[in-house]
């Protein structure tokens, strides 16, 4: 790391940009006293060893005894005339705590300002369980929340999509990162082949946790337990273009609840460890598609084979479940828990 990353680390941390080059040059060309370092800076700015003009060292003392406080420098010499740099952890550390406590204090009165904003500009009856995103800032505000999301992630999922059918890398970065996602989608995702295909499978192969219901009863996402976004569904989304944000209240555990009910009443779209190993790769979608409810087309077009290829696979999987009819390869895969 250079000179000007540590110094633009140590900035971030709450040192000021003169602090950050008084330690950096400790740093590089070790020990010394303040007109000694007010030289050496000064040839550092401008090249030249008429450096010390531009740094007298009464403009330093200031700074210096800043770091000698936090506990990044220290005094030497047998008349303490030189500064040394300290091993940082110590100071670094209580630097981290207080720009953490700063920033979280800047948090709080940014929420306070825009909630006074809110009841003066736009008020509301119920500005702080409800907001209201219209238009063209939807799709930034659902990446912004999804970004923000630190453990769990419930949804509904069905069309339309404000994100265009896109892929969702977002969540597949939260997946690796440990956050829990359950999502339970309708028929009408699973048969949109694209959005299958581009969105859902990849999701699920990250470690997305995936159901399936006939209809969902509401287009919702709860974040963390802290926030809910209800999205508008296709009769309204002629005319409505919007999303509302539900903060916490009686309204997001309800939202929260129904979530839970249905997820409980929803089939599962991947299978468990009990399926054998030796089941084709071809056969697992199959199940996984079967357990869906959608149709022998639709499971042929997410496939990308055709109709015929299809009834071959059904046929060779009814031979290895023993059975004679759909409805005995599915009690056979349920009985197994398969699914």
């Amino acid at each position: 790391m250079g000179d000007e990353d540590i110094r633009g680390q140590l900035c971030r941390l709450g040192l000021t940009r003169m602090q950050a080059e008084i330690y950096a040059c400790l740093l590089a060309e070790g020990p010394g006293g303040t007109e000694d370092l007010a030289v050496r800076m000064g040839r550092h700015r401008d090249g030249r060893e008429t450096g010390h003009l531009l740094f007298a060292a009464r403009v330093l003392d200031r700074d210096v005894a800043h770091l000698r406080r936090l506990g990044l420098i220290t005094t030497t010499g047998t008349d303490g005339g030189e500064h040394t740099p300290v091993e940082p952890s110590i100071a670094l550390e209580a630097m981290a705590h207080t720009r953490a406590a700063e920033v979280q204090q800047a948090h709080l009165a940014a929420k306070q300002a825009y909630r006074d904003y809110r009841r003066s500009v736009t008020p509301q009856g119920t500005e702080d369980l409800i907001e209201v995103i219209r238009g063209p800032h939807v799709a930034e505000r659902i990446w912004n929340i999804e970004e923000a999301a630190e453990s769990q992630v419930l949804r509904f999922d069905s069309p339309p999509y404000h994100t265009h059918c896109t892929a969702n890398p977002v969540e597949i970065e939260k997946l690796g990162n440990g956050v829990e996602y359950r999502v339970v989608y309708s028929r009408s995702a699973v048969q949109n082949a694209d959005y299958y295909n581009i969105n859902i499978k990849p999701c699920i192969a990250a470690g997305e946790q995936a159901r399936v219901l006939p209809t969902v009863p509401v287009k919702l996402t709860v974040y963390d337990q802290r926030l809910a976004i209800v999205s508008m569904s296709y009769v309204e989304s002629e005319v409505k273009d919007y999303l509302l944000m539900v903060h916490p209240s009686s309204l997001l555990s309800a939202l929260t609840g129904l979530f839970e009910t249905s997820w409980r009443s929803a089939l599962p779209m991947h299978l468990n460890e009990r399926v054998p190993c030796s089941l084709q790769p071809v056969h697992r979608r199959i199940l996984e598609l079967l357990a869906t409810g959608v149709s022998d087309d639709t499971i042929a077009e997410l496939l990308g084979v055709s109709r015929r290829t299809l009834s071959r696979h059904l046929e060779v999987m009814n031979s290895r479940a023993g059975s004679t009819t759909r409805f005995q390869m599915a009690l056979h895969a349920a009985r197994n828990g398969w699914i």
